[in-house]
C-alpha cells in the first residue's frame, strides 16, 4: 500500500526534511529534496502533507520533537486556522492557566511531568527517532489493501479467535510484552492532554511527552482512521488517576530499540464513540467500532502476507480475495488440503519462530468506557475480534478489576475451547445487541452467553460449561 513518508532531523537552529518516499502526484520540483528552512515554513509543509486522509508516516528524531515542545511551552505556534483544520491545541498556556483558574492538584502535576521532561533532555538529550503514522481503511477497494468491511465480512469470516490474556491489575504501560498499547483517545489526538484532561489518554501523554509532538499536525481522526506511534519514551512515574493524579518521579525507559533507532514502544490511538447510550447497541454503530479497531490493529502490509500465505497453499489471488473479503460461512472450508485454522496458525508459527515483527499482540482496556460511556462488555468482544481478524496472535486485557468484567477470563476460555472463529463471535453480539436495544435483555453480554456463570463466586471447570441451544 503506497504510504507517505516524511523524515525531520534537528540540524542546529534550522532543520531538514528528506522525502525518501514521494507520492508520484507532488510536483517534480519538491520530489527527493532536501529543504533547509525557518521553522514556521517547515512546519507547514508538515502539516500540508500529514494532513490528507490517507495513510502517511512521519519520522522525527528526538532532538527536534525536544525543540517542538520547547516551542509549545512558550506559546509559539500560530493558532489562528488549527481550527479550521481540524487540530487540537499545542501551545501549553490552557494548562498553565489552569493553575489560577479552578485549580486542582492533577493540573499542577501534570505540568510537573512536563516540566522533568526538559530537566531529563537539558542534561541528556536522547538519541533516536519517534514515529507518527496515520492509517487508513479506504472507504473504496484499492489493490493490495483492506477496505473499510461490511457487516458480512465480519459475519462471515473465519480466521479463529485469538489468545486472550485476561490481567485484573496493573497498567497498559507497565506490560513488558513486546505488544500494541491501546490509547483510549478522542477523535483530536491528545484529547485535553494540554487542557483539564486527566484519564488514560491525557496521562500517557504525560508520561510520554514526546506523543504531544504529534498535536502540533496530526487532525483529527476521521471513522476509518487510527494514528500509530513508536518510539515514544516515557520519562515519569505516577500514581493515581483523574483528580488523584500525581507526579512520583523519575522513570528510565529499559525498552530496546529497532532497526530505525525507535524504542520498542508502540501506542495506538483509537477513538470511541461518545456517550453513544443504546444506540451502541445499533448494527452501524456496532461496525463503527470494530472497523475502528481493526484500523488500528491491521498492518496493512499483512495484506501481501496473506496473499503470499494462501498462494502457498494452491490458491490463487482472485481466491484468496474472495475469502477475504466474502469470506466463507464455515470455518471446515480448507486450503490446499489444509484448514483455514491450521494455515493461519502455521502462519503465527512461522512468525514466531523467526522472531518476526508481525508476532506483535494488543494490549488493551476498557476503551471509551470511562469518560465516553461504553459497555465493557461490549467493547472487550468488539477488540477481541479486530484483533483476531488482524492476524494479532493475543489480546491483553487489563480489566482494571471492573465487576462486569469479573467473568471475563471464564467466558473467553470457554469460547476458545469451543474454536469459536471470528464470524462466529460477531454473529452472537450481532444477535445479543438487538435484544439489547430493543429493551428483550436487561444483562451483560458475558452474563446472557453463559447465563450459568452469573454465580461467579463458584468456579465452573470446562467440563461443566453449557452447551448453547443458540449456538452458531
Amino acid at each position: 500500500m503506497e504510504c507517505n513518508m516524511i523524515f525531520l532531523f534537528s540540524q542546529g537552529p534550522i532543520f531538514s526534511i528528506d522525502r525518501a518516499k514521494v507520492n508520484p502526484d507532488i510536483p517534480s520540483n519538491l520530489k527527493h529534496s532536501h529543504m533547509r528552512t525557518s521553522l514556521g515554513s517547515q512546519l507547514y509543509d508538515c502539516l500540508f502533507w500529514v494532513g490528507s486522509s490517507t495513510s502517511q508516516s512521519l519520522l522525527s528524531s528526538n532532538e527536534l520533537i525536544g525543540a517542538l515542545l520547547g516551542c509549545s511551552l512558550f506559546c509559539l505556534f500560530p493558532v489562528s486556522n488549527r481550527g479550521v483544520k481540524h487540530l487540537p491545541t499545542i501551545n501549553f498556556d490552557h494548562l498553565f492557566a489552569s493553575l489560577y483558574d479552578s485549580y486542582n492538584p492533577n493540573q499542577e502535576n501534570k505540568i510537573r511531568c512536563i516540566v522533568h521532561y526538559f530537566e531529563r533532555i537539558c542534561s541528556d538529550m536522547p538519541v533516536g527517532i519517534v514515529s507518527f503514522e496515520r492509517k487508513v481503511l479506504p472507504l473504496e477497494g484499492r489493490p493490495l489493501c483492506i477496505s473499510y468491511p461490511n457487516s458480512k465480512f465480519w459475519s462471515n469470516s473465519v480466521i479463529p479467535l485469538c489468545r486472550v490474556e485476561v490481567q485484573n491489575s496493573g497498567l497498559i504501560e507497565d506490560q513488558s510484552s513486546e505488544a500494541l498499547e491501546v490509547d483510549f483517545a478522542n477523535k483530536y489526538f491528545g484529547g485535553g492532554a494540554l487542557r483539564r484532561g486527566c484519564v488514560q489518554e491525557e496521562i500517557r501523554f504525560m508520561i510520554n511527552p514526546e506523543l504531544i509532538a504529534g498535536m502540533l499536525f496530526l487532525p483529527s481522526m476521521a471513522e476509518n482512521e487510527a494514528i500509530e506511534i513508536i518510539g515514544a519514551e516515557r520519562f515519569s512515574s505516577y500514581t493515581g488517576y483523574a483528580s488523584s493524579f500525581r507526579f512520583s518521579g523519575d522513570h528510565v525507559d529499559k525498552r530496546d530499540v529497532d532497526c530505525f533507532g525507535r524504542r520498542k514502544t508502540r501506542i495506538i490511538a483509537i477513538d470511541a464513540l461518545c456517550s453513544p447510550g443504546m444506540r451502541q447497541y445499533k448494527q452501524e454503530c456496532l461496525l463503527r467500532e470494530i472497523n475502528k479497531a481493526f484500523c488500528g490493529f491491521f498492518d496493512q502490509s499483512k495484506y501481501q502476507q496473506y496473499e503470499r500465505l494462501f498462494q502457498e497453499n494452491v490458491y490463487c489471488e482472485a481466491q484468496l480475495d474472495q475469502k477475504l473479503h466474502e469470506t466463507a460461512s464455515t470455518s471446515g472450508e480448507t486450503y490446499g488440503g489444509k484448514s483455514v485454522n491450521q494455515v493461519i496458525r502455521n502462519y503465527e508459527k512461522n512468525c514466531q519462530n523467526m522472531g518476526h515483527e508481525h508476532n506483535i499482540g494488543i494490549v488493551t482496556g476498557n476503551w471509551g468506557c470511562g469518560a465516553f460511556g461504553g459497555d465493557p462488555e461490549l467493547k472487550t468482544m468488539i477488540q477481541w475480534l479486530a484483533a483476531s481478524q488482524a492476524l494479532r496472535p493475543f489480546i491483553s486485557y487489563y480489566t482494571f478489576n471492573l465487576e462486569a468484567l469479573q467473568n471475563l477470563d471464564q467466558v473467553t476460555r470457554w469460547i476458545l475451547s469451543h474454536e469459536w472463529t471470528v464470524g462466529d463471535l460477531s454473529n452472537m453480539l450481532d444477535e445479543y445487541s438487538c435484544q439489547k436495544y430493543k429493551g428483550q435483555t436487561n444483562v451483560g453480554f458475558l452474563t446472557w452467553l453463559l447465563p450459568s456463570l452469573s454465580s461467579h463466586d463458584v468456579e465452573m471447570p470446562d467440563a461443566e460449561m453449557p452447551d448453547l441451544p443458540n449456538m452458531p
